[in-house]
C-alpha cells in the first residue's frame, strides 16, 4: 500500500505555487514537492494542516492505493 495524493491539482485549482502553499503551511517547498511525488509520506498534522488550508476533508487530498498489480 502507498500514500498517494491529489496535492498538484489541488494547488491548480487554487492557483498557487509550492511555495506559497509551504509558507501557508509552514513547511519548506522542498517538502511539498516530495509530498506532491510520492517521495515523502506526511505526518498526520502535515496532512490536517494542507487539509485545512483547502479547507476540504482528507480523502479529498489523500488516499492510499494498493500497489500489488
Amino acid at each position: 500500500m502507498k500514500v498517494q495524493n491529489y496535492l498538484k491539482v489541488w494547488r491548480a485549482k487554487k492557483d498557487i505555487t509550492q511555495q506559497q502553499l509551504a509558507d501557508s503551511v509552514e513547511l519548506s517547498r522542498q517538502t511539498i514537492n516530495s509530498i506532491e511525488k510520492g517521495k515523502f509520506v506526511p505526518s498526520i498534522l502535515t496532512v490536517l494542516k494542507i487539509t485545512a488550508y483547502f479547507e476540504t476533508s482528507v480523502d479529498e487530498i489523500f488516499f492510499i492505493s494498493d500497489d500489488n498489480k
